[in-house]
């Protein structure tokens, strides 16, 4: 995926699951990983859980839904 591919709420999969993007900067995003656990710990901002930077390095080992 590239930088354009991404905004607020896109959700995404990488090799260690499932993500939502929460925020988009100029070289980097954002985002909280999705899994099953308390499904309240994925609404916000704020979140109950970390948010991940993700730079353009990462972006290639991002798969779109």
């Amino acid at each position: 995926m590239k930088l354009q591919d991404f905004s607020i709420g896109t959700e995404f999969l990488t090799a260690t699951g499932r993500w939502r993007v929460t925020d988009v900067g100029t070289r980097v995003i954002v985002a909280i990983k999705l899994d099953n656990g308390d499904p309240t710990w994925n609404e916000g901002p704020p979140y109950a859980k970390a948010e991940i930077v993700f730079d353009e390095t990462d972006f290639g080992g991002c798969e779109p839904l």
